[in-house]
């Protein structure tokens, strides 16, 4: 990338102030912890499902594949939860997401230990776990959506990126904590085993939920014609912004609906959309992986520690991409999005060749720095697309293409990966280099996404 794009190089002089009816911290950090959880679930439970499936003695593809049914109703559900959200409030939509992910870990927990029991057979154990986790896909997709609006529409334009950086980086502190507990939770006690950290989670869910339910305000709308900018702003109890009337007094009752063929959202929606195919495939890699560089089919118990800490590195990279590199150098979404994808695929270059769990750690690292750039680049490339009254269509879009990365990317990677190292890793690199010319020509400059509109 040529030293001369502005883009690339945007740093603040000095820190702006906090706006006038900014998010409250302790808001913040009740929509920090509803991401903080579910992700720390999910990625706790990656960590311990290749050894699961190694001891069902079913093929890798399958593993993968029991996830497809759920991200397929992540795509479908996510909008509509999302346009729920601007009628119902993001709170209701919130704790619908939490009961959706409690639900499911229970069930998927209680499956998978008949399974492991020899109660079930590993066939009918993985399609109890499928018919279990779609109710993730189905209601926890309610959550994110909901959490991403409720941030865009109260943060103003030039700091959202940074906004939305830090409810995205929830996801990278629950992807350490997540697989820093789950051998932990690997316990022999009532013989839950590999399936302990399913039920774990469910509990910490279940005090997520009553701290939401009882510490966030209220936000049902007032005005559902107004849309969702002038109803939440002022259910707040902040004062208004006066931009943000501007835009809402434009949208006479509820706001067009968005498409993603949406001209001011194909360029980013394009680029979410591979880069997340990448994404899928390298998380979808890396458990088996480790199982198969270190030579631990034959003890899958073994294998939680090892893919923990794999994963745990992927994290921390994670954090300082999203805590560190992007408030330091105040990247805006093309700078995160094109510098983010470069990264991930020397990672995954380097996760190619890499032969122990040092080197492996090492490119899962970086390929997940450079994920956790590129993440926030386009999310919040999608949000600043669009007009504030639009951000809970904007949320599910976005939601809806995360989801739609997992339909089938994962499988399709394990089993690239299974005929050949090659085929795999070699795809992932060529999707990142599609993102980064893609990007290069097509998305918007920073300066013209983050100033503010007359």
């Amino acid at each position: 990338m040529a030293e001369t794009d502005p883009d690339l190089t945007r740093v603040s002089a000095a820190p702006s102030p906090a706006p006038a009816g900014a998010i409250p911290p302790s808001r913040m950090a009740l929509l920090f912890m509803v991401m903080l959880v579910t992700a720390a679930g999910n990625t706790a439970m990656q960590s311990v499902m290749p050894s699961i499936g190694t001891a069902l003695k079913v093929d890798d593809v399958w593993i993968s594949l029991a996830y497809s049914w759920s991200a397929l109703l992540w795509v479908v559900c996510a909008p509509f939860w999302a346009r729920r959200s601007d009628k119902r409030g993001r709170k209701a939509m919130m704790a619908l997401g939490l009961i959706g992910f409690i639900t499911s870990f229970v069930l998927c927990g209680a499956a998978l230990w008949f399974g492991l029991s020899g109660w079930l057979t590993a066939f009918w154990t993985l399609i109890a776990f499928a018919a279990a986790r779609s109710l993730y896909g189905g209601f926890g997709s309610a959550a994110p959506p909901a959490v991403q609006a409720y941030v865009a529409s109260r943060t103003p334009r030039a700091e959202r990126t940074q906004a939305l950086s830090l409810i995205a980086s929830s996801f990278g502190l629950g992807t350490v904590i997540g697989p820093a507990l789950a051998p932990l939770m690997v316990v022999p006690f009532l013989g839950l085993g590999l399936t302990g950290p399913f039920l774990a989670f469910a509990a910490i869910g279940v005090i997520a939920l009553v701290l939401l339910r009882l510490r966030l305000p209220d936000d049902e709308p007032q005005y559902a014609a107004r849309g969702a900018a002038v109803a939440y702003s002022s259910s707040s109890g902040a004062p208004v912004d006066p931009q943000e009337l501007s835009e809402a007094d434009e949208q006479e009752g509820e706001p067009p609906r968005l498409s993603w063929r949406d001209p001011r959202l194909r360029p980013w929606v394009f680029a979410g959309l591979v880069g997340g195919h990448a994404q899928a495939m390298v998380q979808g890699i890396s458990g088996f992986l480790v199982l198969d560089r270190l030579g631990l089919r034959e003890t899958p118990d073994a294998g939680a520690g090892p893919v923990g800490l794999v994963l745990m590195s992927g994290a921390i990279a994670t954090l300082l991409a999203q805590w560190g590199l992007i408030p330091r150098f105040d990247l805006g979404p093309r700078a995160a999005t094109l510098w983010g994808i470069t990264a991930a695929a020397v990672g995954t270059a380097i996760l190619a060749v890499a032969g122990d769990l040092h080197l492996i750690a090492l490119g899962y690292a970086v390929a997940s720095l450079g994920f956790g750039l590129f993440r926030p680049g386009t999310t919040a490339g999608t949000s600043l697309a669009v007009t504030r009254a639009e951000q809970g269509q904007a949320s599910g879009i976005v939601a809806s293409l995360a989801g739609a990365s997992y339909i089938y990317a994962p499988a399709l990677g394990v089993w690239l990966y299974g005929q050949s190292d090659w085929l795999g890793f070699g795809l992932i690199v060529a999707l990142c280099a599609v993102v980064l010319v893609h990007g290069w020509l097509r998305l918007q400059s920073d300066r013209d996404l983050t100033k503010d509109r007359s």
